[in-house]
């Protein structure tokens, strides 16, 4: 049995839809009565990270786990792992971020990505790690503006990122637990190029057929906005992370999702066309 946790989330989802009706699948969330919606052929169950009895109930008789945290700073990932490995769970492949590999990331978030990862590896069961740029569904937060303003509004709109789409990342996760070869590797995973924010807003306006603009905020502008969303410390990780993606950090491409899944990387101008109806005016 596949164990996807996350299940309602951006890329849990995915791996949801993807795993289909051939494996047994249980998906973990805290909210089991959206699963049926997603994928009606998987056993929904609760899980909380700070509910160990929960934890053992949702990996008991699991063979591989889809493994994804979110809350910067927190333990989740031990947590998790120490009952999957009493549970005798084989194979975990862990969701985490390409700016692990980069020696000038020290920002809180890619700390704890890396003591996530090494946690894993140190687990004692078999791993697999995925690790994205930026996902091209974070332009689902300029909905809002876009349908109301014609307006995008961001922090360095001019740097680049080799974004994905979080579908990818899904059939490379799919690939890791039905295909062998993936056990103790790390696939970074990126988009067919990388962009700037002031392309994806050309590419949306394109679909759209109507003019949109791009607004670039001053980092203070960025701070406040982002403070209103998330804790302070996460807050200035992201503006570190920013500020990286300026220098070019994020703007390389790789040819790991041709490689793993036998086609090119999806484009943002794919993924927006598929989702082109948030961004329109009511």
């Amino acid at each position: 049995m596949i164990l996807v946790t996350g299940a309602t989330g951006t890329v849990g989802r995915e791996v949801l839809r993807r795993l289909g009706p051939g494996p047994a699948v249980r998906a973990m969330t805290r909210q089991p009565e959206r699963i049926a919606r997603l994928a009606p052929t998987a056993e929904a169950v609760r899980g909380d990270y700070d509910d160990p009895a929960s934890l053992a109930r949702a990996v008991r008789g699991v063979d591989a786990v889809f493994l994804v945290t979110g809350r910067v700073g927190r333990d989740d990932d031990a947590r998790f792992l120490r009952a999957a490995r009493e549970a005798g769970v084989r194979h975990v492949v862990k969701l985490s971020a390409a700016a692990v590999e980069d020696e000038r990331a020290d920002d809180l978030i890619t700390r704890w990505q890396r003591e996530n990862e090494a946690a894993l590896r140190g687990s004692g069961m078999d791993w697999t790690l995925l690790r994205p740029r930026s996902f091209m569904s974070n332009a689902l937060s300029w909905a809002g503006s876009v349908r109301a303003e014609g307006v995008v509004r961001g922090l360095y709109g001019s740097s680049a990122n080799a974004c994905v789409d979080p579908g990818d990342i899904a059939e490379v996760a799919v690939r890791a637990f039905t295909e062998p070869g993936h056990t103790g590797r790390a696939h970074t995973l990126t988009g067919p190029r990388a962009l700037t924010a002031v392309e994806q807003t050309a590419q949306l306006s394109a679909l759209l057929g109507r003019p949109l603009r791009f607004e670039e905020w001053e980092p203070e502008q960025a701070r406040a906005a982002w403070g209103a969303r998330y804790p302070a410390a996460v807050v200035e990780a992201l503006l570190r992370s920013a500020e990286r993606q300026r220098a070019g950090a994020k703007a390389g491409v790789g040819d790991t999702v041709r490689e793993v899944v036998g086609r090119p990387a999806r484009s943002f101008r794919q993924w927006a066309a598929e989702h082109v109806a948030v961004f329109e005016r009511v």
